[in-house]
Formats: C-alpha cells, structure tokens, sequence
C-alpha cells in the first residue's frame, strides 16, 4: 500500500476508540507486520505540535538539525557525510518557508532548493525539560502502556526530503505518531536482512544500517537487492505506524515540513539482542581502533560520543549476558513482573540510542539489570487480528511499480507479491529460506564490496569488508548462542 491511507474520521462528538487499551496493546505486541492505527490519538493534545507551536514553546531555544543534499547518489546519505547546525525552530521555519536569509541565521549557508534538513532523535523529556507539564500531551496510555508519555518518546522535525537511511533497531517495536506533514515509509521484513546488505558502518549502537540506497539501489554492486519485498505506506497526521520488531525502514519526509513523534516499545527479545549489540560493540571497537586512522574514514556514527575500550566493552558484555540470564532465571520460576509498571520500565525508550544520554555508559545503563517483563502474547491465544477501517495492513509493493519510486526495479519473482493472503506470505518466506540457504561463500561475496571498486583485485579487501562478514546479523546471533550456552554450563 503505497498512497496515503484513508481513514474514516470520527463524529464530532465521538469520543470512544476504535480500540481498548487492552486490545491495543495485544495487537502491538502480537502482530508481525507493519499497519497503521486510525482514530487512536484524534484527541491527544500532541496534535497540536505543529513548528509553529514548537517553536513558541521553546522560546528561541536551539536545536541541532542534520543537512543533507536533495541529489539522489547511488551510496545511502549516512549521518557522517552530512552537515550539521545548531538553529532555532523560528529559522527553520524562515529557511523552509523561504523567508529572506537574514532571518534564517545558519540555514543561510545551505540552498533550500539542495538541502534538506532534519532535527532527528529529539528526546522530548531533554529539549522540554523544563516544561515536564507538557509530557502529558503524549498519550501511549491509550495503547496499552500506561504512564508511558512524551517523557518516553522522540521528536522528528524535517523539511522536504530529509530523510532516515534504511536500517533495522536492535531493540523493541516502534509506534509512531504523525502530527505534521506526511512521510513516505518503505519498510522491509526481518526475513530480507541478506538482501539488504546490512552493516554496521558507521557504527551505532542498537541500528544496522544497510549499504544500499533504498531511492536509487545499484543493482549492479547489490544485486540481491531485487529479492527484497518493500511495504510502503504514506502516513498523514493523526495516524500512527506500528513497526514491528527488527523491520528495516526508510523514511522521507513528502511535505515541506514534517513532525511526528515515536515511542519505543520494549521486548522480552531484547535481553538477547543487548548480548548481540554488546558482542559487536566489541568487535568493531576492537578492529576499528587497531586500524591505522585514514582521513575520511568515519567509522562511528556522530550518535557515538566515543570508541570505547575494550574493558569497557567487555563489562557491558557480562552485564548484558548476566541481565539475560537473570530473565530467564525468572521466567523458569514464573516469577516475571509485569512491564506496565514502575519507572524502570519506561526508562527503556530513553536508551535506545543510549550513548547519546548523559550517564548511560555501557557499564552503568539500567536496562542491563532490569527484571524480566511478561513474555509477549502468543499468535494463537489471540482473537483475529481486527483488521479494517481502524487498522490497516501495510502490504507489500510490486517491484515493477518501483521500490520508492525515483527507480524502477527488475522483479525476477512479480507473482509472489499479487496475492496478500496468509498463503502468499508462506510461500514468500519458503522463498527466502531457501535463498538464505545457499552458498555461504556467494553471500559473502556479494557483501563483501565495501571500498572496492568494480576494478579493485578480488584480493584487495578492507577492514570494513571482513566487520561486514564478522558482525553479520547471522553471525552475531549465533556467536551469541554459543556464548549464553557456555554460560549456562
């Protein structure tokens, strides 16, 4: 589904959801595949948050905004090839809106006809800190996660264009609420990690980038890429996107200004994947710092205050896998507590990119030694998925209509993506595993292609060729497998 979603609006004096928090919450936490909620949030005070009001609110308070070029390359625009400067909303505005430069202050430096920009990753508990009274405009109790509020999400604010390169989150789901403009999401399934080239330059804790440029893919250095099955959905205010757990996304902003707001949802899955983020955290500290130090070459996402050491790395290792094996200590004697409750639940969304918290370092982040949460529904304890008016599937976009739609894809298997039942989506996966399956050696090959040119010898491989062989997203999980099982012994 790939246009804007329509949605029936509410009556006037409606007041009641199309869902109970309950229900909500067991949709969230059960459902696999990306869909949009309608009419969950036409009453929440954050709808209001338009740049406009932001910006009275903030009483010329400067934020920092990510600059990069409207040209479309063929290499993803990561966040160590853009530009960065630290605005007011009032300038934003100016520059967005096209006022004259005097009034856009550092935006003045940057043609609006070339650049977009985008004040990402806000933490809303840290630039409204002293207006806590407006946490409470953000109301993820209506989902299911009571107390959870803006103190617990993010804040994205863009001009047209700006855009997130594809990538994947270690940790948790993804709701996320639009409230200005529209974004354009193309989103990708766990099961098409291979195709997608991920990799972990620049490095991030808890993201995993992938190497291709999802609006304009080289199909000739990525060829895999035309396995992948993209889901595309254009998100208008007031509706808010469920991405499920590990689902690569691109997003761009469609409208010249854009804002919305994300909350991440925590999961039990995500003590294993903290001993995965800790195991990789290792490596590529390890082999990057070890390396002689080239001049352009920006190995840590500018989101990483710094390369820690290696003892560091280490302790948030046998934290992570203590924090593991604690849960699953817990969950054995079924003694697991709720993960509606208390402050160290919701403290979790505010680590998600933890090393850009002030006193979340590795060895001192509380989410290593929290108590196991309930385990997440099962599919088959759950009523049918309401699927309809009030919330509607994201599904998959035939690759002869384009990927994003600056560049048309040769679709070697169109069939699979005509039918959008339980069965066609069998078969699809039968389809991967099988692609999964083949030569080891032929994967790698086809990964390893990072700073080597079509004309460079099949000899001369770079440090970041072998990370992307040796922190693969397979690699990592069964290194972490065979870790947690030595410690079991």
């Amino acid at each position: 589904m790939a246009g804007a979603l329509s949605c029936r609006p509410p009556a006037p004096d409606e007041d009641v959801k199309p869902f109970t928090p309950e229900k909500t919450k067991e949709i969230v936490m059960s459902l696999q595949q990306p869909a949009v909620f309608c009419n969950m949030a036409g009453n929440w005070p954050a709808l209001h948050w338009n740049v406009e009001y932001l910006s009275a609110v903030l009483e010329g308070k400067t934020i920092q905004f990510r600059l990069g070029l409207k040209t479309v390359d063929l290499v993803p625009q990561f966040e160590t090839s853009c530009s960065y400067v630290e605005a007011t909303l009032e300038e934003f505005l100016a520059w967005s809106c096209g006022q004259p430069s005097c009034l856009s202050g550092p935006f003045s430096r940057y043609d609006y006809s070339k650049y977009w920009a985008y004040a990402d990753y806000k933490y809303i508990a840290r630039i409204f800190e002293d207006k806590p009274e407006i946490f409470q405009d953000v109301r993820w109790s209506d989902f299911g996660f009571p107390g959870r509020s803006g103190k617990e999400s993010t804040l994205w604010i863009g001009s047209e264009g700006a855009n997130t390169p594809c990538h994947l989150d270690s940790y948790g789901c993804n709701l996320v609420l639009q409230v200005q403009g529209r974004k354009r999401w193309h989103l990708f399934p766990p099961g098409d990690t291979s195709f997608l080239y991920p990799t972990r330059i620049p490095y991030e804790e808890s993201s995993i980038f992938c190497k291709v440029n999802i609006a304009n893919p080289d199909l000739k250095r990525f060829p895999e890429f035309r396995n992948s099955t993209a889901h595309v959905v254009t998100l208008s205010p007031g509706q808010v996107l469920l991405v499920p757990r590990h689902w690569w996304h691109y997003v761009e902003s469609i409208d010249p200004v854009t804002v919305s707001i994300n909350s991440w949802i925590e999961l039990d899955a995500d003590h294993e994947a903290r001993v995965e983020e800790a195991i990789t955290r290792m490596l590529v500290c390890a082999i990057k710092s070890a390396e002689n130090p080239s001049d352009g070459d920006l190995w840590l996402n500018p989101t990483e205050v710094e390369a820690t050491s290696h003892e560091i790395n280490l302790q948030y290792l046998n934290k992570a896998v203590s924090a593991y094996l604690k849960c699953q200590e817990t969950s054995v004697s079924g003694q697991a507590r709720s993960s509606s409750t208390g402050a160290k639940q919701r403290a979790n969304t505010s680590c998600k990119r933890k090393r850009r918290e002030a006193g979340c370092e590795p060895e001192s982040c509380a989410l290593l030694t929290q108590e196991c949460d309930f385990p997440a529904p099962k599919a088959e304890e759950l009523q049918k998925i309401p699927f309809g008016p009030h919330l509607i599937q994201v599904l998959p976009q035939s690759h002869k209509t384009s990927v994003v739609g600056a560049v048309a894809v040769e679709s070697d298997g169109g069939d699979l993506l005509h039918e959008n039942d339980g069965e066609h989506f069998g078969k699809l996966q039968c389809k991967r595993k099988r692609l999964l399956m083949s030569n080891d050696c032929e994967t790698a090959a086809h990964q390893m292609d990072s700073d080597c040119s079509p004309c460079t010898s099949q000899t001369a491989l770079s440090t970041n060729d072998l990370l992307d062989c040796l922190v693969n997203p397979r690699v990592i999980s069964l290194v972490a497998q065979l870790l947690l099982e030595r410690m079991r012994v």
